[in-house]
């Protein structure tokens, strides 16, 4: 089995995200170096999805409201403004899923065999959400046009 810090996570869910934006939404992204101040300020969904195995954690996406509710537009083939709360918890929690998924494959194919968690979805306005005890902890942030998202990859070595 390899090491988490051997990982490069940045490629990872830089090349997840950027496939299933293109492929499932038709939109492009890019990531950019932020300190993340502001980018989980407001109304914000949180699309989360854990894994287990030889290797432990979690991915979070955070969308805020109107770029979750353009996602969700995308990705039903509908108009921003028809989209409803729950299509928007739907779609975050299935993008969750297709970036976790993707993450899951990755640390099988190093050596990290782990099983995925079913995808849960928070939203609400200026909430913080900790996890601690982690060995690895990264925060990755995307932009699509004027619209940012912020993805937060915790991890360790199962015990």
């Amino acid at each position: 089995m390899g090491n988490i810090d051997d990982l490069d996570l940045k490629t990872f869910i830089t090349t997840a995200l950027t496939e299933v934006f293109d492929t499932m939404l038709s939109m492009e992204v890019e990531p950019f170096d932020t300190d993340f101040q502001g980018l989980t300020n407001g109304k914000m969904f949180v699309g989360s999805v854990s894994f287990a195995g030889k290797v432990m954690g979690n991915v979070r996406i955070y969308l805020k409201d109107t770029f979750a509710h353009i996602v969700a537009a995308a990705m039903l083939d509908m108009e921003t403004e028809e989209v409803e709360e729950e299509e928007v918890f739907d779609v975050i929690g299935e993008l969750s899923n297709m970036i976790g998924g993707d993450l899951k494959s990755r640390l099988c194919d190093s050596g990290m065999t782990c099983e995925l968690s079913i995808p849960s979805v928070t939203s609400g306005s200026d909430f913080k959400i900790e996890s601690m005890g982690w060995l690895r902890h990264e925060y990755f942030a995307f932009r699509q046009q004027e619209n940012t998202m912020l993805v937060e990859v915790f991890m360790k070595i199962s015990d």
